[in-house]
């Protein structure tokens, strides 16, 4: 069993749970099971924990998250090939991830050296004559990061890392079905030099312990990733306190006659489907001008077929499975209901246990669960559009705004989209790789709007996030 850390030391409370290898269901490891009681106890030792990190040097904070980017560098084929088995992630996708990990601690490292304020102008005002008055930015205390499957190391990384280069103490509630890379990574830490009162890694189940940890008083920010139903009820529990909600997506791509439209094919097909479309920013709504509708179906029809479904472990496989068969079944039933609806199913996607081959359908209409909601599965659904302001329209109709995509050689329509299409993050370009929906650099800030939730996460945002801003006035 891989103890979980509490209360400054490596701890096996409650009944063990199974972390299983969503591919063939085989268990690869045990994690212990906390409970509220354990939250508390953990909080009160975190405490502490906080006190030390304000009074840390901000460069040790940052030599220990350089420690730890270089180690997780060295070793990204050993952290990937732990992404792969907890999570089912492809494991060349799985060892890219370590890869960003480790981009993602260094990048926190270099914030913690450089947290600052500013000198306010305060002898404009008419009170403020001979006075001096300058801004810091304090660490909250203790940050609560609540962590999804899909990305069991970066997204962790995302929230930790700037949360200790912000001086705050950290507990860490990592999904359930993927545990490991979490308390891997706070051993990490604890061996890079972080004070033990200063972390906490627990793992049971997320309804209990997320009750517990969002709704008490010394938890003074939280960090979330995953639905908009969670991220709604935790926003209820909070209180008086910080929030970073990145909540789901629909994400939409733009694709005008004029683009590249065989390498926009192999683009999308790969956006669509990466991690089995279990990424936020997943290409789910394909919008394609009417000219080329039926030559880019025919494209991106090709794309589809020729990606290799299967074991996440062999480097050939491009899609591996769904991190559960439930959702493989709901993935398979919103596809047929949009079949049902009137859509034409132009790949088929086959099912076997939790893997479902790349599917795209035609014809994708609102009302259709597949184009409205949150699909987090190998798929994508194209319409068509006739002008640049329906496609507008249709990229809008949607109650999330994370990312999109505009595809088109013509700047000044592409300048014109970013910014009508309401989306936290837009990319534009000529459907060449990495300008759909689905690109995310980790120094970025990145966040949506409506129901994507709410801040930004990406160390440089996500550090000012999580320190409260301080006036001081210097009287004569």
């Amino acid at each position: 069993m891989q103890p979980l850390f509490s209360r400054g030391d490596w701890r096996t409370p409650g009944e063990p749970t199974e972390v299983v290898n969503p591919f063939d269901g085989a268990v690869i490891d045990t994690v212990p099971t906390a409970d509220a009681a354990e939250v508390d106890a953990a909080l009160g030792v975190l405490t502490d924990g906080a006190g030390a990190m304000r009074a840390m040097n901000p460069r040790d904070r940052a030599a220990i998250l350089f420690h730890a980017s270089d180690q997780i560098a060295a070793d990204a084929e050993e952290w990937g090939a732990r992404i792969c088995a907890e999570g089912g992630k492809p494991i060349t996708e799985a060892i890219g991830e370590a890869k960003r990990a480790a981009e993602t601690l260094r990048l926190s490292a270099i914030e913690a050296e450089r947290i600052g304020g500013e000198v306010l102008p305060i002898e404009s005002a008419p009170n403020g004559a001979g006075k001096l008055a300058f801004t810091r930015r304090v660490p909250c205390g203790i940050v609560a990061a609540i962590t999804p499957f899909n990305f069991p190391l970066n997204l962790v990384c995302h929230k930790v890392g700037p949360a200790i280069a912000a001086g705050n103490a950290i507990l860490i509630k990592p999904a359930g079905v993927t545990p490991l890379s979490a308390l891997a990574l706070t051993r990490l830490l604890l061996e890079c030099g972080l004070p033990e009162e200063a972390i906490a890694c627990l793992t049971g189940p997320g309804g209990e312990l997320g009750e517990a940890i969002c709704g008490d008083r010394r938890v003074r920010k939280i960090t979330f990733t995953g639905s908009d139903a969670v991220g709604a009820k935790i926003i209820a529990a909070a209180g008086v306190k910080r929030v970073t909600m990145e909540l789901g997506s629909n994400c939409p791509v733009v694709v005008f006659a004029d683009a590249d439209l065989p390498a926009a094919a192999t683009m999308l097909a790969k956006q669509a489907t990466a991690n089995a479309g279990q990424v936020c920013i997943s290409v789910q709504r394909v919008l394609v001008e009417q000219a080329a509708h039926a030559e880019f179906r025919g494209l991106l029809a090709d794309a589809f077929a020729s990606l290799k479904t299967g074991d996440p472990a062999d480097e050939s496989v491009d899609v591996g499975p769904l991190i559960r068969s439930s959702d493989a079944d709901r993935v398979q039933e919103w596809l047929d209901e949009a079949v049902s609806a009137g859509a034409t199913r132009v790949c088929s996607g086959e099912r076997d246990g939790s893997l479902l081959t790349p599917t795209l359908l035609d014809g994708v209409e609102p009302g259709m669960k597949a184009y409205d909601d949150e699909l987090f599965g190998p798929a994508c659904g194209l319409r068509a559009f006739d002008s640049e302001e329906e496609a507008v329209c249709m990229a809008n109709e949607t109650r999330y705004g994370l990312a999109a995509g505009v595809l088109t050689r013509d700047l000044s329509r592409a300048i014109r989209l970013s910014e009508s299409i309401d989306a936290g993050v837009v990319n534009l370009g000529p459907g060449t790789e990495g300008s759909g929906p689905q690109y995310r650099a980790d120094l970025m800030p990145y966040g949506g709007l409506g129901d994507s939730g709410l801040g930004k996460e990406g160390p440089r945002y996500a550090v000012e996030a999580m320190t409260e801003l301080k006036c001081i006035v210097m009287h004569p």
